[in-house]
């Protein structure tokens, strides 16, 4: 569950890298809290619901494929090859699965390592 709720907390961080594990365990838990939505949306006779989540999630959602992009060293703005038509969208899908580049790239360390440091008592 911290997966989902990290990259929440982390809604306007366009820099730096995420991991695949963590663009893809949220992609999950979203996929997950969209049906729940649905299902509780159409029970309780409010379908509009789903589209108040989406628009709550759209921002953490660009925020975390544009730090998975950043993660195979390409820039945030391939995000927009999913828009050409047929061909956009799969390109777009082979870039998020792709593993990340080893070590630092030019948008900063690997997402493995990026592990804050404890503080000293």
């Amino acid at each position: 569950m911290h997966w989902y709720t990290d990259v929440l907390k982390r809604y306007t961080e366009f820099s730096g890298r995420a991991s695949r594990q963590e663009f893809w365990m949220f992609t999950l838990f979203n996929v997950i809290v969209y049906v729940l939505v649905s299902i509780v949306g159409n029970i309780i006779h409010l379908p509009f619901l789903i589209g108040i989540y989406g628009l709550a999630v759209l921002l953490p959602s660009l925020a975390v494929e544009i730090r998975r992009l950043h993660d195979t060293d390409r820039s945030g703005w391939w995000i927009f090859i999913g828009l050409v038509p047929a061909i956009g969208g799969i390109w777009l899908l082979v870039l998020l699965c792709l593993s990340g580049t080893p070590g630092a790239n030019r948008f900063g360390p690997a997402p493995e390592t990026a592990v804050a440091t404890p503080a000293l008592a």
